[in-house]
């Protein structure tokens, strides 16, 4: 299978939630040769969360909750709903200790924000050394990865910045939202990060433009089998 798909995590959030009808969503592509899908912990009821991640589980699908929470309390929380879920990620929540410690004890992974992440939607700031250390500390502590949302980088050229991260990182960088056109996923491939996400690029329609979110998938599909 192509690299680039191997790489792509599917998001059924749209606008920082999970839609509504994820799991109908989920259930109409799970078809399609992508592997890594996930959702935000916000949008939907954590009963249907926990059934929309078995489902996930049961297609042989690898899966990830997304958190865009700062406070520690906040994190924690969206900690545990990953665990109960049965999610097999962890990505964002601001990095804490206690987090990670919980995380480690469940067996999951865990990909905290890099940089200074603030606001909603959120934005990125920071220097690259300042997230380099960052990230070197985090991968001292047992960290799986980093979650990088590069392009909601304020503080300088988002491609400069999150390409330079990811060849410098220690470990796996997932470059995190606003990947929305043709010519960006080819600069991503350029980047090579571990993984990186797509959500409301395709509920937007953004490749498809009169398509369902069935066409836009495809569109995606079949641009990243030829870059």
């Amino acid at each position: 299978m192509n690299t680039m798909l191997d790489k792509i995590i599917i998001m059924l959030t749209h606008n920082d939630k999970t839609v509504p009808n994820a799991i109908e969503v989920f259930e109409e592509n799970k078809d399609l040769p992508i592997k890594l899908w996930g959702f935000k912990d916000v949008g939907m009821e954590p009963a249907k969360m926990k059934e929309l991640c078995a489902k996930m589980r049961e297609a042989g699908k690898v899966s990830f909750l997304e958190v865009v929470s700062y406070s520690e309390e906040e994190c924690m929380r969206g900690a545990k709903l990953a665990v109960e879920c049965g999610f097999d990620y962890l990505l964002g929540t601001l990095y804490y200790d206690s987090v990670a410690q919980y995380i480690k004890e469940q067996g999951l992974k865990y990909c905290p924000f890099a940089g200074k992440v603030s606001q909603s939607p959120s934005i990125l700031e920071g220097t690259l050394e300042e997230m380099l250390a960052q990230e070197a500390d985090f991968a001292a502590k047992g960290v799986f990865g980093t979650d990088l949302l590069g392009y909601r980088y304020v503080d300088g050229d988002p491609n400069v910045l999150s390409a330079e991260y990811i060849k410098r990182a220690k470990n796996p960088v997932i470059l995190a939202g606003s990947i929305a056109s043709d010519e960006r996923m080819k600069l991503v491939k350029e980047m090579n990060p571990w993984a990186f996400t797509m959500g409301s690029a395709l509920f937007n329609k953004s490749f498809v433009k009169d398509g369902s979110f069935r066409d836009n998938i495809e569109h995606v599909v079949n641009f990243l089998k030829e870059i």
